[in-house]
């Protein structure tokens, strides 16, 4: 799904609360893979210029989970564990938005260098 504009934003975090309601995470699990989802996309928005996200269900093990994939040809992160720190901001916002959407999920990687757009994978198991 692209993320181009805020009202993409907003279809993420629909698409990602209606995947969440399918699978039949509870409310607490529905609004923290949602939270973390908004926060991504308008990362992905406001510092990527834009990208998109994948939304894969998962079933391994006996266990459901949903894993999302935001993509941007940005200018990538310089710092990635300044970036994690809470308070720090690159631009107008609270700085909570990775280091928020790593503890919401159960996992998180980041893929990124300066000039060459950044990757992040999160997964919220039920």
């Amino acid at each position: 799904m692209p993320i181009r504009s805020d009202g993409d934003v907003v279809q993420v975090r629909q698409l990602i609360r209606n995947r969440a309601v399918e699978q039949r995470f509870g409310l607490v699990d529905q609004t923290k893979i949602v939270t973390a989802a908004s926060e991504l996309a308008r990362n992905t928005l406001e510092y990527g210029g834009g990208g998109t996200v994948r939304v894969e269900v998962l079933e391994e093990k006996g266990r459901v989970g949903i894993r999302l994939t935001f993509e941007d040809q940005g200018p990538g992160i310089a710092d990635v564990n300044l970036a994690l720190t809470d308070g720090y901001t690159s631009g107008k916002g609270m700085g909570l938005g990775l280091g928020g959407a790593k503890r919401l999920t159960h996992e998180f990687s980041i893929d990124t260098k300066p000039g060459a757009g950044t990757r992040v994978t999160i997964t919220r198991w039920k």
